[in-house]
């Protein structure tokens, strides 16, 4: 059955726990190839838990249903923890996870639209943002009440596309179109090249209702999706202070967690840290 929305009170507890099992299924990825973008994926899971879990409009049987919220992952290497979500979701097997990365597997280290759930490909930075008003545009067309979520991160602020799309969203009144800015303070080579901030003062100024809080707090979370209902004819973002590595203390303090790599016998000492943090272990 499709789930409904709005949703109902949210249960926190059960959502962190979700939570924990998509930082799990990232792991068991991550560890098939001994390598990944697991800092970004462990950092964004508690907005992902909620969104699937919570938020979204959709059905895991019909993911064609056009009635159903679309996400758009515009960071297309945060791919594993997209895959985590669909997987509990029930759209990917888990057997499936292994495979992460490996030749001729579904699950891209970057999103393809070849995979069970997809909305956008992601890979080149700056076009999730403009594919989303799009998509809002045409909903509106429609008559449609489905909405439109986007990930982006704070790097990808950096391209002029984004502000593009953002002063579009603004001028058309999408007030169905939500963006999930992932600030994280990082790209490949380690903090973010350009200063961004005030990243929530820069989408206030474009027009946006702007949301700033802690993207690793469940209950911050829930709260600011529910706040971002409101069709008032300003188009939402919600600026997320996310931890790179959230959940594993080795890859929380490395500088290097932008793409995760170790021997692959090391990986059942980062599980068990994960374990431990979570309460599941020794």
């Amino acid at each position: 059955m499709p789930r409904n929305s709005p949703p109902g009170t949210a249960d926190i507890g059960a959502l962190e726990r979700k939570a924990t099992q998509l930082r799990r299924h990232m792991l068991t990825m991550a560890r098939g190839q001994g390598q990944g973008y697991i800092g970004q994926g462990l950092g964004i899971a508690d907005a992902l838990a909620a969104l699937y879990f919570h938020e979204l409009r959709y059905d895991p049987h019909n993911l064609a249903w056009p009635d159903r919220d679309r996400f758009l992952l515009s960071t297309g290497h945060y791919s594993i923890a997209l895959w985590a979500a669909l997987t509990e979701a029930g759209i990917i097997p888990v057997e499936e996870l292994v495979t992460y990365g490996a030749d001729n597997s579904r699950l891209e280290m970057s999103t393809l639209d070849t995979t069970p759930g997809v909305e956008m490909i992601g890979g080149s930075l700056g076009h999730g943002l403009g594919q989303g008003v799009g998509q809002a545009l045409g909903l509106r067309v429609d008559r449609s009440d489905a909405r439109v979520f986007v990930e982006l991160s704070d790097g990808e602020m950096q391209e002029g596309s984004t502000w593009e799309a953002a002063m579009s969203a603004s001028h058309f009144k999408l007030d169905g179109l939500v963006a999930l800015i992932d600030c994280n303070g990082i790209q490949a080579d380690g903090p973010v090249v350009l200063d961004m901030e005030p990243v929530a003062g820069k989408w206030r100024a474009f027009g946006w209702e702007t949301f700033e809080i802690d993207g690793n707090d469940m209950t911050a979370v829930v709260g600011a999706l529910a706040s971002a209902r409101q069709r008032n004819g300003k188009p939402k973002a919600i600026v997320l202070r996310t931890l790179p590595g959230k959940g594993v203390p080795r890859i929380e303090s490395s500088e290097k967690s932008h793409f995760f790599r170790i021997d692959v016998a090391q990986w059942g000492g980062i599980i068990a840290e994960f374990e431990k943090s979570a309460g599941a272990g020794p």
